[in-house]
């Protein structure tokens, strides 16, 4: 009896391990197989199902469920073989597309403030105003030639208001030098001598005092017209702009060492702040570059064209 028991009692354990050891599977077409899944049974048609002692069943893949095809993926023996018949979601595809975008690193802004401010908190800020502040003073620099004003003040006044004060010295007239006492003043003509002391002098002219029957000599030198000089030419800065086209085109007689007739005679009175030259001859023209007479020799002056005030073209001998 006691064997008989043991024998039964196998059984009933062997019968609740292979129950325990069934699954369920769903298949496609809506039926349900339940037995044992063989995964070493497994390959690309399919899998063998043990469903009931010496009962086997191959099922393909495609007649499974897909919950029970995602639950075979779980095995990594199985994921290659059933993965090919998965049925892929709108959802899966978009995890599987969706792509990650990743914020590239940005510099951070600086805080709002005005353009000065901005200008003067950088380097490259600081050199710009600097460059700026030069190119003011030179502007003033240059207002200053251009008006025939001290360099000096246009140039303070410029240091203090930019822009404001070269448009002042802009805004005034070009301030001229008096000319020279030989260019305005008339000759002084000579005293005449009284004709009382020449009597004195000479009594033999009073009259009365000549002899009855003396020669009478009368000479009279005729009178010498002066020559008649022609009348300067004159530019003068603001009416003209001294540059070396202005030159070349107004005074192309005064490059050649021998020069014609008509200007043989005529020389250059440059006006500048430097000073006052009668040239002769132009020599160069990169500035322009006078010949000059010093005494018995000449020499060459530089006089560049931002100095240069007034030009008068006339006679040698023009007083």
């Amino acid at each position: 009896m006691r064997k008989i028991f043991w024998i039964i009692g196998l059984a009933v354990f062997g019968l609740l391990a292979a129950t325990a050891r069934a699954e369920s599977f769903k298949l496609s077409n809506g039926d349900t197989i339940t037995g044992e899944l063989l995964a070493g049974s497994a390959n690309d048609q399919g899998v063998q199902i043990k469903v009931g002692e010496g009962n086997y069943e191959r099922v393909p893949w495609a007649n499974f469920s897909q919950e029970d095809l995602k639950t075979f993926r779980q095995n990594k023996k199985l994921e290659p073989l059933v993965e090919p018949f998965i049925e892929i979601t709108q959802e899966d595809k978009r995890a599987r597309t969706e792509v990650a975008i990743n914020p590239p690193p940005r510099l951070e802004r600086p805080a709002p403030q005005s353009l000065l401010g901005a200008m003067f908190s950088s380097g490259v800020g600081l050199f710009i105003l600097l460059v700026l502040y030069a190119g003011n003073i030179y502007a003033a620099y240059e207002v200053a030639i251009f008006r025939a004003q001290p360099p000096a003040l246009v140039c303070g006044v410029a240091a203090v208001l930019p822009i404001v004060g070269q448009i002042i010295f802009l805004s005034k007239a070009t301030r001229m030098q008096p000319a020279a006492a030989a260019w305005d003043a008339p000759p002084e003509p000579a005293p005449a001598e009284p004709a009382a002391a020449e009597t004195a002098l000479n009594p033999m002219q009073a009259e009365g005092a000549e002899h009855p029957a003396g020669l009478k000599l009368a000479h009279t030198e005729p009178e010498t017209a002066a020559p008649s000089l022609p009348a300067p030419t004159i530019f003068q800065r603001g009416q003209y702009t001294f540059n070396r086209r202005f030159i070349e085109t107004k005074f192309a007689g005064f490059f050649g060492v021998v020069r014609r007739d008509a200007e043989r005679d005529m020389v250059l009175l440059v006006k500048s702040a430097r000073g006052q030259y009668v040239a002769e001859r132009i020599s160069r023209i990169d500035d322009m570059h006078l010949q000059v007479r010093r005494g018995h020799a000449s020499e060459e002056v530089m006089v560049p064209f931002q100095e240069i005030q007034e030009i008068r073209l006339q006679h040698k001998d023009t007083p």
